[in-house]
This record gives structure tokens, C-alpha cells and sequence, in this order.
């Protein structure tokens, strides 16, 4: 029987930053249409944390009855290490769909935006299909399409939506900026495990393009993030703040920049993650600011 430590760091709490950025940029956005509800932005949040803990308890999953975990450094592996039953982390996968859903159709209703069902039901589809089924996606180098879109262009534009019933320029720039973001961590994960990963045959991005490419794509997605807030900057200056998120990415590329591999990613893993969260927060905080004060 897993601990209950081990149930949380099998969650990957890591990760879960990526699922706090959107929201913040996307209610950022509402702000400075006017039209901002923090209401709806904390069950948009709850929506986005129980999604991200459901993806990471499905790849568990689904990675530990594939065998792919069986020699892989980084976070606890619940099934892969033996230390949950494969049934009980599918399970909690499930459970984690269900109230995201949960708090989705409260979302929804509460904002008449029920087309957004639709969206959400795509959301825990893609979120499953990334390394369960036949032929999960995250096997053949698309996982970074589906961060992209569904923890970059969704949840912000989703969050903008439920709040403004539209979305402008500013939003979508910060969508692609958190999107961005959050691909970056995992990529940097992918670089870390491209040789477990090639040993699986699990055909991830970073195991189709190599280590050298996979560095500098890491590099590429905060350099994308950055012109993001650049951009809004200008019609909002003080969206400029965004980019002091991105600091502690700095020592992360560097690291990753230098060469490093294995267990010696994980720092720039971790810096990644704040990275991602101090960007959202500020990038957000920078738009309410210009609402408040422009």
C-alpha cells in the first residue's frame, strides 16, 4: 500500500503551476476587459489543478502497465515501482476526471457558456489518450501539441471566456506565452528520460529530435514566452512584469544549456515549474494592474 506521501508525490505537485498560469493570465485578461469574476476563476482553477493531478495519475498508469517507468529517475512512479496497485492509481486518474468535470459543469452553468461541455469533455479525452489506449499520442511525439493547446490555448482562453463571454489579442498572446511555458517542462522532462524512453520505444519529441535539438527547443519556448509579454507590453505596459517570471528559467537553461542529464535535470525540472508559475501570476497581475490603474 502506497503511503500517503507517496499518493501525493505520485500526483506530481511539480507540475501543478501549469494548471495555476492560465488561470491567472486568462482572469488577467477578463480585468482588463472589465468583465473579470473571481468566482468563476477559482472553480476555473479547481477545473485546471484536477486535470493536471488526473493527466499525472493516468500516465502512472498508463506508463506502469506499459513497463516505460521500470528504469526511469525523477518522481515516484506509483505503479511502475510497485508501490500502488495498477487498478487503484487508474482509479484516481478517474476520480480526478470526475470532479474536474464536476466543477467544469458548475463553471458552465454559473456562466452560460455551455458549449464549453463540449471543450471540456475533449480536455479529459486528450488527457487520457496522452499515454493510455492503442495508440496514446504521447508515444509518437505529440505531447507537446497537446500541452500547448489544452494547458496553454484552453485553459486561458476558457478562463478569459467564462469570464468576458469573448477574447481579445491579450488573451490569446498570453495563452501562447503560458503555453509556451508549460511545454518547456516537458520538454525538459522528456530530455531527462530520453533514455528510458528509447529504451521503452516510447517515441517522444525529444527522443525523435535528439538531445541537441531537445536543448534548444527548451530554450526556444521561454524565448517565445518572453516575446509574448513583450507584445502585450505594448498595448498594456504593465504587462511587462510577466517577464521577471521567467527569472529563475535562466539557470535552468543554462543548466540545460551546459549539457546536463538524468538526475541533474530534475533542478532545472523544478525551476521550470516556478518559472511557469511566477510568469502566469505576474503576467496576470500585471494586466489587473493595468485595469486598476491604466
Amino acid at each position: 500500500m502506497a503511503t500517503l506521501q507517496q499518493w501525493t508525490a505520485g500526483a506530481r505537485p511539480r507540475t501543478l503551476p501549469a494548471a495555476v498560469a492560465p488561470v491567472a493570465v486568462g482572469t488577467g485578461s477578463a480585468y482588463v476587459m472589465k468583465h473579470a469574476n473571481p468566482g468563476y476563476a477559482v472553480l476555473a482553477l479547481l477545473v485546471a489543478v484536477l486535470l493536471q493531478i488526473g493527466v499525472n495519475y493516468a500516465n502512472d498508469y498508463s506508463d506502469g502497465v506499459r513497463g516505460t517507468d521500470h528504469s526511469r529517475v525523477g518522481p515516484v512512479r506509483l505503479v511502475g515501482q510497485g508501490l500502488a496497485t495498477a487498478k487503484n492509481v487508474k482509479l484516481a486518474a478517474f476520480i480526478s476526471f470526475f470532479w474536474a468535470a464536476m466543477c467544469g459543469l458548475a463553471l458552465v452553468a454559473l456562466s452560460n457558456t455551455f458549449w464549453l461541455i463540449l471543450v471540456g469533455i475533449a480536455s479529459i479525452w486528450a488527457a487520457w489518450k496522452y499515454t493510455g489506449g492503442n495508440n496514446p499520442y504521447g508515444y509518437l511525439g505529440l505531447g507537446e501539441v497537446f500541452v500547448f493547446c489544452f494547458f496553454g490555448l484552453v485553459a486561458t482562453l476558457g478562463t478569459t471566456y467564462t469570464q468576458a463571454h469573448r477574447i481579445d489579442a491579450t488573451s490569446v498572446l498570453g495563452a501562447v506565452g503560458v503555453g509556451a511555458v508549460a511545454c518547456a517542462i516537458l520538454v525538459v522532462n522528456n530530455l531527462r528520460d530520453i533514455p528510458g524512453d528509447t529504451a521503452a520505444g516510447k517515441r517522444t519529441l525529444a527522443v525523435r529530435i535528439g538531445d541537441r535539438a531537445t536543448r534548444a527547443l527548451f530554450v526556444a519556448f521561454f524565448v517565445v514566452a518572453l516575446a509574448c509579454v513583450g507584445v502585450t507590453a505594448f498595448i498594456h505596459p504593465f504587462a511587462a512584469i510577466g517577464a521577471l517570471g521567467l527569472l529563475p528559467a535562466v539557470p535552468a537553461m543554462k543548466r540545460v544549456l551546459e549539457g546536463a542529464r538524468g538526475r541533474d535535470l530534475i533542478p532545472a525540472l523544478s525551476a521550470s515549474g516556478l518559472a511557469s508559475l511566477l510568469y502566469g501570476v505576474l503576467f496576470g497581475l500585471g494586466l489587473y494592474l493595468t485595469y486598476r490603474l491604466g
